[in-house]
């Protein structure tokens, strides 16, 4: 049996943990620069607001509603997920976190010491509860994406009290009869929309469908879907998630740009941040893009970029940033105020195979990346960052909604009167 663990609404909820009067109340979450709204808990989303939608469409509703506003603290709720995961971890001896807000468990090997799933699944919500103050909902299936409908039922299906384990045909059959087959994990919207063409609405038809015959008019991941719906494990670990084969940060600033130092140190922390995902999946970067523009709705709208290629495929921050100050000389524009700028890493290679020169030493600088990774997981994001990204910068996006980073900032650990 395979476990999902999911929090509710993880951003809105994160902001709750050291906010109990927020509980039960609507709650949103708004994306860089307060520009739209990215998170939404039950109580927003009843009141009517929409997920995705511009904030300055939806400021009156709010406001009529009583809906709480927040701007997105990446920090809080970074340190709030490695809690949680930690949490979780504990209750199962495979463990694979598979997003901020997610993660799969294995009960593989010791099935015979758990003789009943659904309490275990009930002490495991409880336990994070308690000690993360977070609500999950846990779905138990015999495969990855069988775990992924529970989950789905656990938390939309209310007799299942946020537990639902799918080990008798009659109840994974009439689950997947309520599930729409767009929702099923692995499909997308074109592929959803041929479906219906077929016929298919729910998760049950799309179980229903033949094998070969969804291998035909797809591809062999739809065909591992249906098998995996059947109860016949199709995915593992490695293909829960793949390796990006592109990675790009990138930022619509909050104050225009309009000096070439500022723009070289908002590229420069979108290089940071390409470089640590880069580090993370265990890739090297044999390509480099850098680019910058204003907003295509000024008078003369401008988009500047440049591209390169590294002598040796690299993961080093320090590496990316020297291309950057070479790269001013294309990509500033005397008198233009860029707005939206990034980083694109592409030609990525696995790092443990990357050919390099046995007679001319590469740049690269494993030891001092792990030390820099090392120090921001320990004591959060930003806490190490080479100087060339700025110390204080002007253009950093807006966030006036910013609610206290009570974790991983001083000044912002809650003061607690007895």
């Amino acid at each position: 049996m395979f476990a999902l663990v999911d929090a509710n609404a993880f951003y809105c909820s994160a902001e709750q943990v050291f906010r109990p009067d927020w509980r039960g109340k609507p709650v949103i979450v708004l994306s860089n620069n307060d520009g739209c709204v990215v998170a939404a808990n039950r109580q927003a989303k009843e009141a009517g607001v929409k997920k995705f939608k511009p904030y300055f469409e939806m400021r009156g509703l709010c406001e009529q509603k009583g809906v709480i506003a927040c701007s997105s603290n990446y920090e809080l709720y970074g340190d709030l997920s490695a809690k949680m995961m930690e949490v979780i971890g504990r209750f199962a001896p495979d463990q694979y976190v598979y997003s901020i807000d997610e993660s799969f468990l294995s009960f593989q090997r010791c099935q015979q010491a758990i003789p009943d799933l659904a309490a275990h699944a009930h002490a495991l919500r409880k336990a994070v509860w308690k000690e993360c103050r977070l609500p999950v909902c846990v779905g138990m299936g015999s495969t990855l994406t069988l775990a992924k409908v529970a989950n789905h039922a656990a938390k939309h299906i209310s007799q299942y009290q946020g537990v639902c384990v799918l080990r008798q045909e009659s109840e994974r059959r009439a689950v997947l009869a309520t599930m729409a087959a767009q929702d099923v994990w692995g499909i997308g919207a074109r592929t959803a929309k041929r479906l219906r063409i077929m016929g298919i609405e729910t998760a049950l038809q799309l179980a229903d469908l033949p094998p070969g015959l969804a291998r035909k008019d797809f591809n062999v991941e739809i065909e591992r879907t249906v098998r995996e719906l059947n109860g016949e494990i199709c995915k593992g670990w490695d293909e829960a998630r793949a390796d990006k084969q592109q990675i790009f940060s990138t930022r619509s600033v909050g104050e225009r740009i309009v000096s070439e130092e500022a723009l070289s140190q908002a590229l420069c922390r979108q290089a940071n941040i390409a470089a640590a995902k880069l580090r993370q999946q265990g890739s090297l970067c044999q390509v480099m893009m850098v680019f910058a523009s204003n907003s295509p709705f000024d008078e003369k709208p401008v988009s500047r970029r440049f591209q390169y290629r590294f002598a040796y495929p690299t993961d080093d921050t320090c590496v990316m940033m020297q291309v950057i100050a070479r790269a001013m000389a294309d990509l500033f524009v005397p008198g233009v105020r860029f707005y939206k700028l990034g980083v694109g890493l592409i030609d990525l290679v696995d790092g443990q195979h990357a050919q390099f020169d046995l007679f001319d030493p590469q740049a690269n600088n494993p030891a001092l990346m792990q030390a820099f990774d090392g120090l921001n997981t320990k004591y959060g994001t930003g806490t190490v960052f080479v100087a060339a990204q700025g110390i204080a910068p002007k253009w950093a996006m807006r966030r006036d909604r910013l609610t206290p980073q009570y974790t991983t900032r001083w000044r912002d650990i809650p003061t607690i009167r007895c």
